[in-house]
């Protein structure tokens, strides 16, 4: 007697594993190629000057955007990252080591990035933190080329008391802020990912309307998306060549503004022939 196994004969066909159906959206090409080609720019920075007090600073011209955040947030390895340049800012595992307003051309001097002193704990004596906290105030309210702050915070410790006073200062000030959580490596994807929306709605319940997004320095996560918040802001624009050059075309000559005239009177002598013709063609009633 023959005995039935129990499996169809599409048993091999339903066991197989289903393809993955994506609901991801198509990254719009105009918006890749923007990206793409901001990456490409920010890596022509180069190293300015550093000051310690703003009448130090390079000159109050162009644009500027500006990192902030505690210290040892990531800044200096998140400007790295973003310009493919290992040491072009210093990283140190020492929170509190960036100690001036360090300036970075970006091909022109008049396009910059601006690291800044971190804020909050650092390895320094109390009259020092004093001196640092009024120096940064002073650059981000007298500096006239400041477009914004992108403001980092550690992921695992976001929204502390100094971050929340530079959100809330930045907002009264109506300067443009984009949030970063910084070293989302450290989380697994769906608690980075938890972690950006309560964040996002701690902003919302502030009024801060403000951007936000995860980044990782380590695994490069979020590199194409700052990297176009930031030429936005630096007034960055592609490269494109005209493909009708206005300047080709030869200046008219005074033969070519006669021949003009003279096209002009002949057609004026048609149409008054023309006119006078129709009359005599056409009598009145």
């Amino acid at each position: 007697m023959h005995r039935s196994s129990g499996k169809s004969k599409n048993s091999k066909t339903s066991s197989a594993p289903k393809q993955k159906i994506s609901y991801e959206k198509k990254a719009d090409p105009a918006i890749s190629e923007y990206s793409t080609s901001s990456l490409n720019w920010l890596r022509k920075a180069e190293f300015l000057m550093s000051a310690p007090k703003l009448n130090l600073c390079v000159e109050d011209t162009g644009y500027e955007v500006a990192f902030a955040g505690r210290s040892n947030a990531g800044k200096s390895s998140a400007i790295n990252a973003l310009t493919n340049q290992k040491q072009l800012a210093r990283a140190s595992k020492r929170p509190g080591r960036t100690q001036m307003i360090n300036f970075f051309s970006l091909g022109n001097p008049d396009q910059r990035l601006v690291d800044l002193p971190g804020y909050g704990y650092a390895a320094v004596p109390e009259a020092m933190k004093i001196v640092w906290q009024k120096e940064l105030e002073n650059y981000l309210i007298h500096r006239k080329s400041l477009q914004g702050l992108v403001l980092l915070m550690d992921i695992r410790h976001p929204l502390q008391h100094f971050d929340v006073m530079m959100l809330e200062w930045a907002y009264s000030r109506h300067l443009f802020v984009h949030v970063l959580l910084t070293k989302s490596d450290k989380l697994n994807r769906g608690p980075a990912s938890k972690v950006l929306l309560d964040v996002q709605q701690q902003l919302k319940k502030m009024k801060l309307n403000f951007s936000i997004q995860l980044f990782s320095s380590l695994n490069k996560q979020g590199l194409e998306e700052l990297a176009s918040i930031m030429a936005g802001r630096l007034n960055y624009t592609l490269d494109k060549t005209l493909d009708f050059d206005i300047d080709a075309i030869p200046e008219a000559t005074e033969d070519d503004l006669d021949d003009e005239f003279i096209d002009q009177d002949q057609e004026s002598e048609f149409n008054s022939e023309n006119i006078d013709g129709n009359v005599d063609e056409n009598p009145q009633a």
